[in-house]
């Protein structure tokens, strides 16, 4: 009897092994952990639904498997708790010419009957459900050319367009004609100018590099850059930190800072907010769940600590030292990673000042925090020392404005600086 990677959850049908526990030869029990898949920015734990002696172990650390392939194979006195339904895997080698059903094809046209448009980079006037195609597609909508009124694309548009990039794509090549031209990646032999050494991406670094430039690419990115004075934040960790761990938690600046936050995202929901970019609508949430970006050796991960404004500081100081650390072990669930409404990444106990932290889509905003350094501020015409953290605010142009941005500033300011004994008292 087989074990086979069952389902791994909503939108999850692949992952890396990172470690395997068992070995020919073993004995199985139902409900045991037999690996870790590595899935997106998670790593669950897979348990067994068979029982026995394992008498063959089909895949290795670093392979990437989908749902349904063999894990192991147990022999003689097997019992399944729960049989599934037979997933058809792939085959282990594809076809050599695939054939698309015919219906489904689209209609080739010659190169020469239809002419594209020139890019202007004009957003394309077509409906939300069709634009959400487009940019599915990766297509320069600027470049089809609209039948309906006003130049309004339409789906038989989108269609035609298709067809010809399909006729240039795999029209013959005729002798003496230009070669096509090069990929846009280039591999360089960088070991022509000194050694090198040469380390392979891993599943989770891969996963951060396709999103920090999908979401790059995809927002209009804009950073407003301030201090805070945490002096007063300062002075109640030290007064109440030692009462904190007495009740099992580590009073931080990061905890006392989402209070801050969460109160001024109240005052300002747009930051609080996503664009639905399939019905153009934005989408104002009215709970505050808030991602904390967290350093691992493996990459940056994100956890979300849920409904922020609801708890209090010792609660949010219990969660942000468990999910840190789940995090750095890779025990986040991927539903511990999803849902968030706005990010913080706070570099402050590594070091630095400002930045330009990238949104995390479909998120509106993200706050960074750097280190706190001890300054001279004039206060009441004198000068003291005041330790002053500096902040930036990365924020979507598309939904929000710079009007907007400083009166959160001014207001998230407002609100760390106004954190008092009253939140932080047990």
């Amino acid at each position: 009897m087989d074990f086979k990677l069952p389902k791994l959850g909503e939108g999850a049908d692949s992952g890396v092994v990172v470690n395997l526990f068992i070995k020919e030869g073993d004995t199985v029990a139902k409900d045991q952990t037999v690996l870790e898949l590595e899935s997106e920015k998670a790593v669950a734990s897979i348990p067994s639904n068979v029982a026995g002696t394992v008498t063959k172990v089909h895949v290795k650390a670093g392979d990437k498997i989908s749902v349904g392939a063999r894990i192991f194979s147990v022999g003689e006195g097997g019992a399944s708790a729960a049989p599934a339904a037979p997933v058809a895997t792939a085959p282990a080698a594809a076809p050599s010419a695939p054939v698309a059903p015919a219906a489904a094809a689209p209609v080739a046209l010659p190169t020469a009957a239809y002419t594209p448009l020139p890019s202007s980079g004009a957003a394309p006037v077509a409906s939300p459900s069709l634009r959400k195609v487009i940019f599915d597609l990766g297509i320069d909508a600027a470049r089809v050319r609209g039948s309906g009124r006003g130049g309004r694309i339409e789906l038989g548009d989108l269609k035609n367009y298709v067809a010809y990039l399909q006729s240039v794509a795999f029209a013959p090549k005729e002798a003496g004609a230009a070669p096509a031209p090069k990929a846009l990646a280039e591999q360089i032999d960088f070991s022509k100018w000194g050694p090198v050494v040469k380390k392979p991406m891993t599943s989770l670094r891969k996963t951060i590099a396709r999103r920090m430039t999908e979401n790059s690419n995809a927002i209009p990115h804009v950073t407003q850059f301030d201090d805070v004075d945490i002096t007063g934040l300062l002075e109640l960790r030290k007064k109440y930190v030692a009462e904190y761990e007495k009740n099992g938690a580590k009073l931080t600046v990061t905890a006392l800072v989402l209070k801050g936050v969460a109160a001024a995202l109240a005052r300002h929901p747009i930051f609080n907010s996503s664009i639905d970019e399939v019905s153009d609508e934005i989408v104002l949430k009215e709970y505050i769940h808030l991602g904390i970006a967290v350093d691992t050796e493996a990459g940056l991960l994100v956890p979300v600590i849920r409904d922020v404004n609801k708890k209090s500081v010792l609660q949010l100081s219990k969660e942000l030292e468990e999910l840190g650390a789940k995090a750095r072990d890779r025990k986040v669930s991927p539903d511990d990673l999803r849902g968030g409404s706005f990010t913080i990444s706070n570099l402050g106990a590594i070091g630095g000042g400002y930045f330009t932290p990238i949104i995390n889509k479909p998120e509106v905003a993200i706050l960074g925090l750097g280190r706190g350094a001890a300054k001279p501020v004039v206060r009441d015409g004198k000068i003291e020392s005041r330790t002053l953290m500096p902040i930036s605010v990365s924020y979507d142009h598309r939904v929000i404005d710079g009007g907007n941005a400083a009166r959160f500033v001014v207001d998230l300011l407002a609100s760390i600086q106004n954190i008092g004994e009253a939140d932080v008292k047990l």
